[in-house]
């Protein structure tokens, strides 16, 4: 079938339609993914991934519908940046992706069949399989978008429209490597029917150290080292991170900031096209 076809169809399904048009978007991109994973890197080869990529967000554009996120580009591409499975940052979120110049503020627009099958798909990376935990792990931040870990530092305690079936809004540090910083960046999903749309803003908000976390930091670094554990120092890291973390989950809405950083989560959940 022609691709202008297939979108005229898209674009006129219905909820039972969809489930079928679901299972071709994955059909394709698995299908791409095993072809160009297998393939001789080239010039040629880089365009026939461009042009799949293309094709993939047209059918994207198709299931999704027209979308709307104010301040950012009105046409969405694929989240799915690479088809190539030992690339880095392999395996994002199925959906839509709007961002804005140098990825500030990014939006992921899916369906609750795409969220469902892409957590299946990252279940031995660790992940929650119910939607729900899922969106209180870190790893569903870190997989779902750009390439770099996150790591949550507390949860905000956003009010969730009427029509919203679900809704969460996290406050964390994004980066490659050290993960212990002023966190400033929120990522708001929330779940509408068969949609679902997140949006991510780094360097969104200024916190500051919270001084009684800072003291657990510091008292699980200076723990001594299990020598047994090939992976010593990485565990005692770890450990102390864990310990902080949920130290400043603890702290964080006694602190000045931290209202403000609400309010700005749920300015995010404003943008966002819900009825």
């Amino acid at each position: 079938m022609r691709l202008p076809a297939l979108l005229c169809l898209l674009a006129l399904a219905t909820p039972a339609n969809a489930a079928a048009l679901e299972e071709h978007y994955l059909d394709l991109r698995d299908r791409y993914i095993a072809r160009f994973s297998a393939a001789k890197e080239s010039d040629e080869i880089y365009k026939q991934h461009d042009a799949a990529l293309k094709e993939l967000t047209g059918v994207l554009r198709g299931l999704v519908g027209p979308v709307t996120i104010k301040g950012l580009p009105a046409e969405g591409k694929s989240n799915v940046d690479t088809l190539f499975k030992n690339d880095i940052g392999f395996g994002h979120l199925d959906g839509l992706s709007f961002a804005s110049e140098g990825y500030k503020t990014q939006a992921v627009v899916t369906t609750t069949t795409l969220l469902r099958h892409w957590l299946g798909e990252h279940r031995e990376d660790g992940m929650p399989q119910e939607s729900g935990a899922a969106l209180k792990s870190d790893r569903f931040y870190y997989y779902a978008i750009q390439d770099a870990a996150f790591a949550i530092y507390a949860e905000l305690p956003i009010t969730k429209p009427a029509a919203v079936s679900a809704a969460a809004a996290v406050l964390g540090v994004r980066g490659n490597g050290d993960l212990k910083g002023a966190p400033d960046e929120i990522d708001v999903v929330a779940i509408q029917g068969d949609k679902v749309y997140f949006i991510a803003a780094s360097r969104a908000v200024k916190t500051t150290p919270i001084p009684a976390c800072e003291k657990v930091w510091k008292q699980m670094m200076a723990k001594p080292i299990d020598k047994k554990d090939p992976r010593g120092d990485m565990t005692r890291e770890d450990n102390a991170m864990t310990a902080f973390t949920a130290c400043f989950a603890k702290e964080a809405p006694s602190q000045s900031w931290f209202a403000a950083v609400v309010k700005k989560a749920q300015s995010q959940l404003e943008l966002l096209p819900l009825r």
